[in-house]
């Protein structure tokens, strides 16, 4: 018995403060990540540094909090974002005169609906890795920094993929 309270008194902390399991639903961010796949979801890391372009993260769907998702941060507070009818990402950050193209060797580009957008402060775009199967930040708009979960820290099911902070491409 006196295990079992030791291991609840260590596990409960760890699981509401520091990481918290995620299990991959659906196909927006194929092919770096599969329906099914089981992560760890780092919960502290934003508590002492800035989200980064690239990292990958859980957050809570801003029209319905109580559902989670999955995507690549794409923009940052302050920046521009310009998306062309061939999918391309151009940036443009606060203060900057020219756009930049986004690298994401990650991506199969294909047809999109051209979006702009302005990000405010604590706010950042969001998109799937597959491009033409993601339901994103082009459709619902910005996600506020306070929706943020965390980033993917582990990769742990199906163990063929197990990794240490998967998917992760930074600028």
């Amino acid at each position: 018995m006196r295990f079992i309270l030791i291991a609840l008194a260590v596990v409960i902390p760890i699981r509401v403060y520091i990481a918290q399991p995620f299990i991959v639903s659906g196909a927006s961010m194929d092919p770096t990540f599969a329906n099914g796949q089981y992560l760890i979801v780092d919960e502290v890391s934003y508590r002492f540094t800035e989200p980064a372009r690239g990292d990958v993260v859980i957050f809570k769907y801003p029209k319905d909090p109580k559902k989670y998702f999955i995507k690549r941060i794409i923009g940052l507070p302050g920046e521009t974002l310009i998306i062309n009818e061939e999918g391309k990402v151009f940036v443009k950050g606060a203060g900057e005169e020219s756009l930049t193209t986004l690298s994401e060797p990650y991506v199969e580009f294909t047809k999109s609906d051209a979006v702009g957008i302005t990000l405010k402060e604590d706010e950042y775009f969001m998109m799937g890795d597959n491009r033409a199967g993601s339901y994103d930040s082009r459709m619902w708009g910005a996600v506020n920094r306070d929706l943020l979960v965390g980033k993917a820290l582990v990769r742990l099911f199906p163990v063929t993929t197990i990794d240490l902070l998967p998917g992760q491409f930074r600028q």
